[in-house]
């Protein structure tokens, strides 16, 4: 009976170390060619996740195109550029396609506009081309209270944007020009990565937001379409004969993973000010 179980035991080992094998064999050797798929969903604030996949597909010489799925309302500038810059850079040496969601608005629509061709649905809501800036203003509520602040500082304009006080103009004016700069950047990111006169961008740079059918008339998107369709234009332009393979990552889940998922606004104890891509419906 002992012998029996070692054996079960031996063979259920070697199934074990021959899986791990031929996941490492996997990672490491092309098998055909590929398509990555990377999917960018809900808020955008991080940029570690999305950068790394794009790196790590640009590498493997298995996979001949990436397809980003992109159903996202926008977030936080900083991320969304560091995407931005990313997706050009792979543009560079693959094919990069990018589906569009439910939603690929403000940010959503600033990481996908330097990929090789933008597939949308017809009811996508998409462009949101702007920068928002939200301060809450609790002062009237202090005063009620009877709670007041005292605020020591070093600088004249440290405590600009405190939700403790109102926006005078000065600080307005300051603000403003925060957001013009931001908004351009926005603008001339478009322009580029689009191919498209910076004037037509400036045009409809104003906030609005568009369906897919009205984003592919005014040269946002290239095309109508689901994931399949996205897929199966990579699978063309990148030459791959027959049903393209799919291969994405895994999605894992840990606490971590919650934390981060929540947008910093509503964990921080004292907001402060924040550029955003955001659409808000």
């Amino acid at each position: 009976m002992k012998k029996v179980f070692f054996i079960i035991l031996s063979l259920f080992l070697l199934l074990i170390i021959v899986s791990i094998l031929l996941v490492m064999f996997q990672k490491s050797m092309p098998v055909g060619d590929r398509i990555a798929l990377i999917r960018v969903e809900g808020l955008i604030t991080d940029s570690k996740d999305v950068t790394e996949e794009l790196k790590e597909y640009v590498k493997n010489p298995s996979i001949k195109a990436i397809v980003l799925r992109v159903d996202s309302p926008g977030g936080a500038v900083g991320p969304a550029q560091e995407i931005y810059e990313e997706v050009k850079k792979a543009v560079a040496k693959k094919k990069v396609l990018v589906s569009m969601g439910t939603v690929a608005a403000s940010g959503g629509y600033y990481i996908a506009s330097p990929a090789t061709r933008i597939i949308a649905n017809p009811g996508t809501l998409t462009g949101s081309i702007g920068v928002i800036m939200e301060i809450p203003n609790i002062s009237g509520l202090m005063d009620k209270l009877g709670i007041k602040t005292e605020v020591v500082k070093s600088g004249r304009h440290k405590d600009i944007a405190s939700i403790f006080r109102g926006i005078g103009k000065e600080d307005r004016d300051i603000l403003q020009g925060v957001l013009d700069n931001v908004h351009m950047q926005f603008i001339k990111a478009v322009s580029e990565g689009r191919n498209m006169p910076r004037s037509d961008v400036e045009r409809i740079a104003d906030g609005r937001v568009f369906t897919g059918e009205q984003a592919l008339k005014v040269g946002l998107v290239d095309e109508l379409g689901n994931l399949e369709d996205t897929v199966q234009d990579a699978a063309k332009l990148s030459g791959i004969k027959g049903e393209p393979v799919m291969v994405s990552k895994k999605e894992r889940f840990s606490i971590i993973d919650l934390i981060r998922g929540v947008p910093k606004e509503l964990t921080d104890i004292m907001p402060t000010v924040k550029l955003k891509y955001l659409y808000s419906p």
